[in-house]
């Protein structure tokens, strides 16, 4: 390893809360000294001269000190606190010039972040949290979804990525930071949040239920699929966590020795990003020592490609599943396995997540500002562009609707988005419908009939609290059966042959 690559890596830091690959940066803070107002009294002719003298040998001193600038700065700070009509504290007013700064630089990534701010930074850094389970950032000025955890409560609810989060529990989110935003969304295990979502291609609001839980950070799965007597191991990384790269890389060596597999798919679908060093080490296991799995581009700088020093190519295909909520890291391991090894990249267009931020100390504070971007290994753009599957799979209707919110009983002639989901889900189950457009007609009316008579509901041909609850259930059932994972199973026919 080259000693640049040994510095880019050394000062690799990323959030789990908000899906960002960190670099190095080297930032120095400045100490400015207050000016405090002065009170006039009288004096006789030496007391006078001696306070003027020392006044202005404090005035040369300060000015030594501090630039115009931040005496400009510092002054304002004392006249709002000397004369504004509500007293307030010094350090709101510097936290508020920090803010000032930071949005000046109209960066959606770049946020100050204070005392409890980075407290709540640091816990999502932990082993577990409270919460919903789902990756936020600013997109457009929105607080948007990256994607929710997979099996979190906001998946289990229907949260989306790229759902933009309006209200929590009513309160507005406008021009909120992302860590102001998540604050709301947070909380005890148990208790309900209300999240009002603006979501791509539905015209009205809508209205989600949450129950928080403890959200773990275990973060790869494994699994075997046969197809035709050919064994396809299947490793799916939710995040790219501390522990992730030893969690993979066991996990692949049971896969490979004891399962003997003849084929891989690498699921990053729904993954919001994690840890640079954490991508790299698992690439290592698939790339030789002078493939290149990512480019960085510094301001004013060449782009420079970064290397993994691994173990080579290997003898069996692999194929690697992506959507709409697989970010930052992610797109990096996506991107490297599109370009360098030529795998089949199977799903949806990525997220579009290709900067790097840095996360500094600042007081009791933390600054966090984008320092570069990061490019495929071709030199490829990723960032608000994604990464382009090679084959594009789209999952059944019923993987992408949320669960039916509504507080009265739906029946026929009603219309709206709720009888949408209704007639989705029932569509999906296989029951017969001839319009999933929201309006509730004799049709869906039979099909309500047929399900609450199959599962042994009261039938009376409107959808219930009862007829709800067992539709998404059987939903829910349904999303988690690999045999309706379209995706998948295009990944593993591809890798088969079949």
């Amino acid at each position: 390893m080259n000693i640049s690559k040994k510095f880019f890596i050394s000062m690799i830091l990323i959030a789990l809360l908000i899906g960002a690959v960190a670099t190095g940066l080297t930032m120095q803070a400045m100490d400015t000294t207050a000016n405090d107002p002065t009170t006039e009294k009288e004096t006789d002719g030496k007391e006078e001269t001696d306070s003027k003298n020392d006044q202005e040998e404090e005035s040369e001193s300060k000015e030594t000190k501090t630039p115009d600038e931040f005496q400009s700065l510092d002054r304002a700070i004392d006249l709002i606190q000397a004369n504004f009509v509500n007293e307030v504290e010094r350090q709101e007013l510097i936290n508020g010039a920090i803010e000032g700064m930071v949005s000046e630089l109209d960066d959606p990534y770049s946020e100050y972040l204070n005392a409890e701010m980075t407290k709540q930074f640091n816990q999502s850094l932990e082993s577990s949290f409270e919460g919903i389970g789902a990756e936020v950032t600013k997109r457009d000025e929105h607080i948007t979804i990256i994607a929710p955890l997979k099996g979190s409560p906001a998946e289990e609810a229907g949260i989306r990525p790229n759902d933009r989060v309006i209200e929590v529990d009513g309160e507005s989110v406008e021009d909120y930071t992302v860590y102001e935003a998540t604050s709301l969304i947070r909380g005890e295990k148990g208790t309900d949040v209300v999240l009002t979502i603006d979501r791509p291609g539905v015209e009205e609001p809508i209205e989600i239920t949450i129950t928080r839980d403890t959200i773990p950070l275990t973060t790869v799965y494994s699994d075997v699929m046969e197809q035709d007597g050919k064994k396809v191991g299947v490793l799916e990384i939710r995040s790219f966590g501390e522990g992730t790269a030893k969690e993979f890389n066991d996990q692949l060596l049971k896969l490979e020795d004891e399962d003997n597999i003849e084929g891989l798919v690498i699921d990053v679908r729904g993954n919001p990003g994690g840890l640079f060093d954490s991508v790299e080490s698992i690439l290592a296991n698939f790339f030789g020592p002078d493939d290149p799995f990512v480019m960085t581009e510094r301001r004013g700088e060449k782009g420079e490609a970064y290397y993994t020093n691994g173990q080579g190519r290997k003898d069996y295909p692999i194929a690697v599943l992506v959507n709409e909520g697989s970010a930052s890291a992610s797109e990096i391991l996506a991107a490297a396995f599109k370009e360098v090894v030529e795998s089949d990249i199977i799903g949806e267009t990525t997220f579009g997540k290709g900067t790097v931020q840095q996360a500094m100390e600042l007081g009791d504070g933390m600054l966090k500002i984008t320092v570069m971007n990061w490019l495929s290994p071709h030199g490829n753009q990723i960032n608000e562009v994604g990464v382009d599957p090679t084959i594009e799979v789209k999952q059944p209707d019923y993987f992408y609707t949320t669960l039916i919110q509504t507080d009265e009983p739906l029946k026929y002639n009603m219309n709206g988005a709720e009888v949408e989901k209704a007639q989705i889900m029932l569509k999906g189950l296989g029951y017969e419908m001839n319009r999933t457009d929201g309006y509730f007609d004799k049709q869906t009316t039979k099909a309500v009939e047929a399900f609450q008579k199959e599962h042994d509901l009261n039938v009376t041909g409107e959808i219930n609290e009862k007829t709800e609850e067992k539709l998404e259930t059987l939903i829910l059932e349904a999303v988690e059966n690999p045999e309706n994972d379209l995706q998948l199973k295009r990944a593993v026919e591809e890798i088969t042959g079949n």
